[in-house]
This record gives structure tokens, sequence and C-alpha cells, in this order.
């Protein structure tokens, strides 16, 4: 966004750092304009903001059609950098190792107290941060991916502007049999912050979440996906503003597009109910 050209230049010096083959970087300047860049760093500036799963498009286009012209691609939030300079070699290494994984999804730990928050976790047993696992879904701002994955299934849904694009690109993934794990080991450092710091948060996560289900769940699997997630709103929200935002949304995802339907089969069903988390919650 163009407002932490200190934290953007301490990422690049972290990602300049990692052992290995050096790593070709773009930073995509959504709706702002860029700073000035090291040489090396290709920068793209963006007349309005996509959103982050727009942005992100936009990057990964930038390395060919779905990043054809290399094998893996990393994203990183700007506010971030990479503590440990073996990072790149790890997550090549994860790569080589397991043709079909197709994403991996790291741990974010507060660069002060080393705290990684519970949501940073991409699993419902999420009391453990330092447990690497199978998973079923990512953290956007901290990751890797295959770019088979979008060559094959298609990029981030970039109608959701903000929130739950990362978990749709994960349901086709896993529905064209490609794994994700969740790397403990693989770390981005990044300062505690709250989601609802966002002003649009509670409508948005509202409205991405039924427009996540009418896309990608079969048909009896979508009353019950959210009806789940209205209860847990309601029982866990204590303000009676946010609550009226959540529902301006969820009513806004059953009246606008959601983009195209491609149900998951109920093979890919089972098997997120064999990883931990089933598609009802």
């Amino acid at each position: 966004m163009g407002d932490r050209p200190k934290e953007l230049r301490a990422l690049l010096d972290s990602v300049a750092a990692q052992h290995g083959d050096p790593i070709e970087i773009v930073v995509v300047g959504n709706g702002a304009a860029l700073p000035d860049l090291p040489e090396a760093v290709r920068g793209i500036e963006l007349p309005e903001n996509l959103g982050i799963p727009g942005g992100r498009n936009v990057g990964i286009e930038a390395f060919g059609s779905g990043g054809r012209d290399v094998d893996v691609l990393l994203f990183l939030d700007d506010d971030g950098h990479l503590p440990d300079p073996h990072t790149a070699e790890l997550v090549r290494a994860a790569f080589a190792a397991d043709r079909r994984l197709g994403i991996v999804s790291f741990r974010i730990a507060d660069p002060v107290t080393g705290a990684t928050q519970r949501r940073h976790v991409p699993r419902l047993r999420a009391s453990d941060p330092e447990r690497s696992s199978r998973v079923t879904t990512f953290l956007g701002g901290a990751n890797a991916v295959r770019t088979q994955v979008f060559q094959e299934v298609g990029g981030l849904p970039a109608d959701f502007f903000y929130a739950h694009e990362e978990t749709d690109l994960a349901w086709r993934a896993l529905d064209a049999g490609w794994r994700i794990e969740y790397r403990a080991d693989l770390v981005l450092h990044h300062p505690t912050t709250a989601p609802s710091r966002h002003a649009v948060y509670h409508r948005m996560v509202a409205r991405n979440r039924v427009w996540l289900a009418r896309r990608n769940l079969p048909l009896p699997l979508i009353p019950v996906y959210l009806l789940v997630w209205l209860l847990l709103t309601v029982a866990r929200t204590r303000s009676l503003p946010a609550l009226r935002a959540w529902f301006r949304g969820f009513v806004e995802g059953w009246r606008t597009p959601c983009g195209r339907r491609r149900p998951m089969r109920w093979r890919t069903v089972w098997r997120l109910t064999r990883l931990g988390r089933p598609p009802v919650i």
C-alpha cells in the first residue's frame, strides 16, 4: 500500500540475504506509488487498489502466465521479514522432496515476543504453533506456491478483495490433488495485529464466506457450513455494530454474483475431513 517503506526495505534485505540461488523479486504497488527499490527488484505500480488477491494475481502474472517462468512463487507481506537466511533453501527442498506438494504455509511470529497468534495457525488444533502438519488452507502473507497450481486451478479470486481468498485457492488445489503443508520451521517475523483493524473486515469476511461456500461446496453442505459460521459469529462477536456489518455482508454474499461455481468432489470433502477440518467449519 506504499505506507511502510522502512518495513518494505527490511523485507527486501532479508530476501536478498537468503542463501542459495538469488530470488527474483517483484513488488506490486497496489494503488500506491512505490518507494525507491533496489536495482535488482522489479516494481509494478497499479493505478487503483485491486485488493489483496487482485494485487497478488498481478504479481503472479509478472512471472509469465500463471507464473510459468518460475517453479515456485513466494508471497510475503511488506511489513514482515525473514529472520533465517536458510528459509529459501528449506522451501526449495520441500518442493523438491514432494512432487504433489502445492502450497507451503509459513509460521508467522512476533519479532519481539516470538509468539504466534492462534489465527495464524491454519488448522483447528492450533494450540501448538511449532508443530508442522498437513492443512486445508494457508496464510496469505507468508507462503510459497508451486506455479503448476495456478496453471491448473487458476489464480486467487480477485473479486474477494480481502478475506478468504486463500481458502478458495486451497480448496481448488486440494480438489485437484495437491497437498498443503504448514511448516513451523519456516518463519516470517511480523508484528502482532488484529484483523478487525480493517474498516471493511466484518462485512467482507461475511460476504466472502458466503461466496466461498457457493463457489466450492456441494449443494447439501452450503447451508450447513454457513449456519455453523453464523452461530459461531453470533456467539463470538461482542460488538453490535460489528454484528450488523457482518449480517449486511452475509446478505450481500447471497445477493451478488460469486463467480464461477466449481463444487469440490465428495472425495475431497472426505479428504478435508481426514485432515481434521471438514468443510462445514
